[in-house]
């Protein structure tokens, strides 16, 4: 029964606040707007502040500000006054997020701020608290009702402020036109840098490439093999793609090698071949599904062409090698 209780207790506290930040709308209004074009239009940083629980989503938001491409780092009010305002620059912006609006940490820097000209967007509850006050554009956020029994826990007041600047970020993002493909530049690493990751990120081109004329011998085509280390030589008619040779093939027709065999006489004919913009994962899937080692990559362009131009070769190894799952 008590583990019951604990249930009932967490859905309650879960409830308050998805009632809680629906009163996120009230805040997209015309200062919205005013904040969103001053951000877009920012030739500096875009710093955040904050003091306490509200500079802890401070750093949250500006490390999701420098994931999406927009120079950005958090500034801690109270080490701001021992030298680290001399970061701040009149080109650079300040987000400064405080739910009262009136904690004394955050005089100095505003008095800064607003010494320098520097522009400030303010993010507070109480409209005549100082931090407003002093900000060129201000954001109030909507009163909450915190979701603890006693009401007092910052709680809702936290979760409205960080989706205010989620908003913020994705509204910019939106409007920079932000790309899976830039994204992936930002985030090379992890799951999620992964899974964006296409044919063309991970193939080899150019003179890695194991690639032979048609025209010329098998004892030269076992001698690029060798050379290129991938298990295969793609066959070339007049630079178009004829087919493939692979390590088994050379192996099997060993029996049958002569210093005059041609290769058009061993090569497979239809190797696989994907756009230089699929999803690496679903190249590996293909692999899979199809138990290859290899497959050859062109353009969009030349993918909807019956003659089709080698641009790269994907190995499992390589997709393997790229944590590709």
């Amino acid at each position: 029964m008590r583990k019951k209780k604990y249930i009932v207790s967490a859905k309650k506290a879960a409830d308050i606040q998805i009632n809680e930040l629906k009163k996120i709308k009230k805040i997209f209004n015309k200062s919205f707007e005013k904040a969103i074009e001053l951000i877009l239009n920012c030739k500096g940083k875009v710093i955040f502040a904050g003091i306490g629980k509200s500079g802890l989503i401070a750093r949250k938001i500006s490390a999701t500000f420098s994931s999406i491409g927009i120079p950005s780092f958090f500034c801690d009010p109270a080490q701001a006054l021992h030298g680290d305002m001399g970061q701040i620059e009149k080109k650079d912006i300040l987000i400064i997020f405080s739910y009262s609006g009136n904690s004394s940490e955050l005089t100095n820097m505003l008095k800064y701020a607003n010494r320098f000209r520097i522009k400030v967007i303010g993010v507070a509850s109480k409209p005549e608290s100082i931090l407003l006050k002093a900000s060129d554009i201000k954001l109030i956020l909507p009163k909450v009702r915190e979701a603890d029994k006693n009401g007092i826990v910052p709680t809702s007041s936290t979760s409205i402020t960080l989706l205010l600047g989620d908003c913020l970020a994705t509204t910019v993002m939106q409007e920079i036109q932000f790309s899976k493909e830039k994204f992936k530049v930002f985030h090379p690493g992890g799951n999620l840098g992964r899974s964006l990751l296409l044919a063309k990120d991970i193939m080899v081109s150019g003179k890695k490439m194991p690639v032979i004329n048609i025209n010329k011998d098998f004892k030269s085509a076992l001698k690029i093999m060798n050379q290129k280390k991938l298990g295969i030589v793609v066959i070339l008619k007049n630079r178009y793609i004829r087919g493939i040779l692979t390590d088994g093939d050379l192996r099997r027709e060993l029996k049958n090698y002569s210093n005059s065999s041609k290769l058009e006489k061993f090569i497979t004919n239809s190797p696989y071949i994907v756009n230089e913009n699929m999803p690496a994962t679903k190249a590996l899937a293909l692999m899979n599904e199809k138990k290859i080692t290899s497959l050859l990559v062109v353009t969009d362009k030349d993918f909807k062409r019956e003659n089709k131009i080698l641009k790269g070769i994907i190995h499992i190894h390589f997709l393997i090698k790229s944590g590709i799952e």
